[in-house]
């Protein structure tokens, strides 16, 4: 079966499921964490080791509740995540954006024609955030591709819709995203992925050294484009959410690499901290260390990967 039509039938199973009550798709994510608890799941591994690294101060039962918290809230957004995808986009913005905070921001930034970035965190729904940019305009989002073609052909279905250009994280992209912006366009990044060695530096994180991109910081020194933060927020129990556009520190743009990229992830964790449970701690974001000799702090003689 060719790709395309593998997903065209993935994208059919996603509408069946999540044209579920929505009570049952909740109590389905609950499940789903409460199976990854139980079964001690790659995400939960993840989970609790991230916790520990990034709240060092919090004892036994306060990371436990927050573990707990994550592991519901992640499920919950994969859920969310299908709901939209399968949904069309302007009902999405009617029916689920409750509260919106700091359009204005993004849209005198692009009215301005010096192109705009906005970074946007794992925190939240960041499907309904790239659904809401695309309803301003067009907006090159950058992505990482699947390995399996299909996929990347499903990403092609549920993402490329009206104002989309889906732009492959690889060597060509940074040419693309120059043109976007100099032509004084949008684009989204997802800021708080881990690089490739030799592609970012380290810079503190939660208090942790963590290898970090310096595309914002390329980007933003040379073509002069405003940058955002842009994150949309859970605010209710039933597919609730709250926008937020805010101006980022000038300091990701500084010359510096290392200025920048710290400037950078101060933003992303102070968005984190809002409310740990909505930020993607079931990624492992400290697995390259800036000394080659020091262990991987998620590889354990069960699971060293």
């Amino acid at each position: 079966m060719n790709p395309e039509r593998k997903a065209r039938l993935a994208y059919r199973a996603a509408t069946l499921f999540t044209h579920l009550p929505w009570p049952v798709l909740r109590g389905f994510a609950h499940a789903l964490a409460w199976a990854w608890i139980r079964g001690n799941a790659r995400e939960s591994r993840v989970t609790r080791r991230n916790l520990e690294l990034a709240y060092p101060e919090l004892d036994g039962v306060q990371r436990a509740r927050m573990h707990r918290d994550v592991l519901r809230s992640t499920a919950l957004q994969a859920v969310e995540t299908l709901w939209l995808w399968t949904r069309p986009a302007a009902s999405n913005l009617r029916d689920n954006l409750k509260e919106r905070h700091g359009e204005a921001l993004y849209d005198d930034a692009l009215a301005s024609g010096k192109g705009v970035i906005v970074a946007a965190p794992h925190f939240g729904n960041w499907e309904l955030l790239n659904q809401w940019l695309a309803s301003r305009g067009q907006i090159a989002i950058v992505y990482k591709a699947p390995e399996d073609p299909a996929g990347d052909a499903f990403l092609q279905i549920v993402r490329g819709g009206h104002n989309v250009q889906q732009v492959r994280a690889e060597g060509p992209a940074v040419r693309q995203l120059f043109k976007v912006l100099k032509d004084g366009g949008a684009t989204g990044i997802l800021p708080d992925q881990q690089p490739k060695a030799g592609d970012g530096v380290f810079v503190p994180f939660f208090g942790m050294p963590a290898l970090t991109m310096t595309l914002v910081n390329r980007l933003a020194e040379r073509t002069g484009a405003t940058v955002l933060y842009g994150w949309c927020e859970r605010s209710g129990p039933d597919m609730q959410f709250a926008l937020h556009l805010e101006a980022a520190d000038a300091a990701v743009a500084d010359p510096d690499l290392h200025v920048a990229a710290a400037a950078l992830n101060a933003g992303i964790e102070r968005i984190a901290r809002r409310d740990p449970a909505q930020y993607q701690w079931t990624y492992k974001r400290y697995t390259l260390r800036p000394d080659d000799q020091e262990p991987n702090p998620y590889a354990t003689a069960r699971h060293p990967h």
